[in-house]
């Protein structure tokens, strides 16, 4: 099974979401990507879907904007 995506920039409403998510799915199949310490992936989130975050993508490629903490705008600078 493909794992979800969780995409966040480290905001407190981001860590929050993150910590809510790992408690409601498995760890081992969410990877946690942090794009305000890992900016080569920024495109990556962006090309599946994501608007802004944290966001969840499903392995079915669904985008879950959960909540909100910055535009993808504000996380590339």
């Amino acid at each position: 099974m493909a794992k979800s995506i969780f995409y966040h920039a480290g905001c407190p409403v981001c860590v929050s979401a993150e910590q809510d998510i790992l408690n409601l799915i498995n760890p081992a199949d969410v990877e946690v990507v942090h794009l305000g310490t890992d900016r080569s992936r920024i495109a990556d989130a962006e090309n599946k879907g994501v608007k802004s975050v944290p966001a969840l993508v499903t392995p079915n490629g669904h985008v879950l904007h959960i909540n909100f903490g910055a535009s993808m705008a504000d996380v590339k600078g």
